[in-house]
């Protein structure tokens, strides 16, 4: 499948937050969105996601714009999980991942539902916590509850906005490095919003790079990250040090 975003441009009341945008991406593709604090990442995420109304431009799934999909539909296709997640009541956490099967549902759930919220809580280390209230859970558990809840959902596209946040640096690299097996295993594809530019560039296919609300770059990640993007982008310097392991960025002053 593929998402097309053409000439977007979103904002709040008379504040424009991002413009001009366009972007493609395909199914196996893991895409991330960077830039510094307030450049537009969130906003962005939102108006893919279909919780903003775009001021302009379209957002298109196969060449069906989103806008005109049913809302039960567009759950199936896209998954969501924002930087905070809300969830609301005594819910356990087995509960809480079962519930991203409700676009599936016609009646009450079955089998496979309860199957592929079992498989997701395996694959986020998470089914030991399954009885557990998700109010008495850390941050960072909480935010790998939502994480098996997006992939209990089984879309085609994954949407995080900065999925690593709450995660420890061994449940970073360790969701990542699975997010990414199960998007070339699938054939799906995720867009995230990130900050971390190691983590980036680590395990991405492609990078768009914002600055003041506009696509600075977007390309593969090899190309966009670079020490004159980082010196434009964020105004550090930098170096791209490569070794046996990889690339990695050595940022200074």
């Amino acid at each position: 499948m593929k998402l097309e975003l053409e000439g977007i441009k979103q904002g709040y009341g008379h504040k424009v937050v991002v413009e001009d945008i366009d972007m493609s991406v395909e199914s196996g593709e893991v895409v991330t969105i960077l830039g510094p604090n307030a450049s537009g990442k969130s906003t962005l995420i939102k108006t893919i996601c279909n919780i903003l109304k775009p001021m302009a431009g379209t957002i298109s799934i196969d060449g069906v714009c989103t806008s005109d999909v049913d809302r039960k539909e567009f759950a199936k296709i896209v998954g969501y999980v924002p930087q905070s997640t809300t969830f609301f009541g005594q819910s356990s956490v087995y509960d809480s991942v079962l519930i991203g099967r409700i676009p599936h549902i016609e009646w009450s759930y079955s089998s496979e539902d309860i199957n592929k919220a079992a498989d997701a809580m395996v694959k986020l280390n998470i089914d030991s916590l399954y009885d557990r209230q998700v109010s008495q859970l850390s941050g960072g558990q909480v935010q790998r509850v939502a994480l098996a809840r997006t992939l209990a959902q089984d879309p085609e596209f994954y949407i995080f906005d900065e999925p690593t946040s709450a995660l420890d640096l061994r449940n970073q690299l360790d969701t990542l490095k699975m997010m990414r097996e199960i998007i070339k295993e699938k054939n799906v594809c995720m867009v995230m919003a990130m900050h971390d530019l190691n983590l980036a560039l680590r395990y991405s296919d492609k990078i768009m790079a914002l600055k003041d609300g506009r696509v600075y770059d977007f390309g593969p990640a090899k190309d966009v990250i670079t020490e004159k993007m980082i010196k434009d982008v964020y105004g550090v310097d930098s170096e791209i040090i490569e070794s046996h392991n990889g690339k990695f960025i050595y940022a200074f002053d």
